[in-house]
């Protein structure tokens, strides 16, 4: 019965990112702007948790619990994404892979970064996705310490986005680096947010059997966002543009929060 709960859960998550990248890849066509790809990344998440809430049954408070989680990450990822990326065009990121690839950037963009993207959502979705499915036990005090680190990474992630569109909003600020607020603890604390929000939705799908290979998807997650496309190629290229990165480098903590070394 488990297992077959749980199949149903990813078949469903599996045909909902599908048809969500397939749509987004079309409508990145028709505006000739691949980015919109960053957009939909968090709300591919909340259509994730929403579909297989509606076609899986299960424990009502855990499965109410992690779309609620997962509906407030992403929707406030994907709007803050909206706003700061409105009417600024393509991200450079894709502006160059259409450079190199020409009139064939249409068919590899779908594969390289829509059908990839849709790849790493569907794992990284797991936890909300299985801990859904388990049916016992009920909700207990793993979910309430999962649900208090979900709290953390939102709080680093959503104050640290903020303290940084605030930041560059002031042109006195213009080429210098961000190291103020919890920037001065971390160098990405909306990263290290992003990942203690899926940790704890990770730690509330853990209460079940089943759900407890959804730390898979937290794990996958914190290695994209420390030494794949997050921290390693931001830095790349922030080193090479702000004066004074190296000396911020040197005296503060990559991922996880720490007071700055003393020069």
């Amino acid at each position: 019965m488990i297992l077959a709960t749980a199949g149903t859960a990813l078949s469903t998550a599996a045909l909902a990112i599908a048809a969500l990248m397939l749509l987004t890849w079309l409508l990145s066509l028709a505006l000739k702007n691949a980015s919109i790809v960053d957009i939909v990344w968090g709300v591919g998440f909340v259509l994730v948790a929403w579909a297989v809430r509606w076609r899986v049954d299960g424990v009502d408070g855990r499965q109410n619990l992690l779309v609620a989680l997962t509906s407030i990450w992403g929707l406030r990822l994907g709007g803050y994404l909206f706003v700061r990326n409105h009417g600024k065009g393509e991200d450079y990121r894709y502006v160059a892979m259409r450079r190199h690839w020409g009139p064939r950037f249409p068919f590899i963009s779908l594969v390289t970064v829509f059908a990839f993207q849709g790849l790493m959502m569907f794992v990284v979705s797991l936890p909300v996705q299985l801990g859904q499915a388990g049916t016992e036990p009920g909700v207990g005090w793993l979910a309430w310490v999962g649900a208090a680190v979900w709290g953390i990474g939102l709080f680093f992630e959503s104050v640290g986005d903020w303290q940084l569109a605030r930041f560059k909003k002031d042109p006195a600020n213009k080429g210098r680096v961000m190291d103020r607020g919890l920037w001065r603890y971390t160098r990405h604390p909306n990263y290290f947010g992003d990942a203690c929000v899926w940790w704890g939705i990770a730690l509330v799908a853990a209460e079940t059997p089943v759900g407890r290979w959804g730390l898979i998807g937290a794990a996958l997650m914190t290695v994209l966002l420390r030494r794949v496309s997050g921290v390693v190629l931001l830095e790349k290229s922030l080193g090479k543009r702000k004066p004074g990165y190296a000396e911020y480098v040197a005296r503060t903590s990559p991922f996880f929060p720490r007071p700055p070394k003393r020069a």
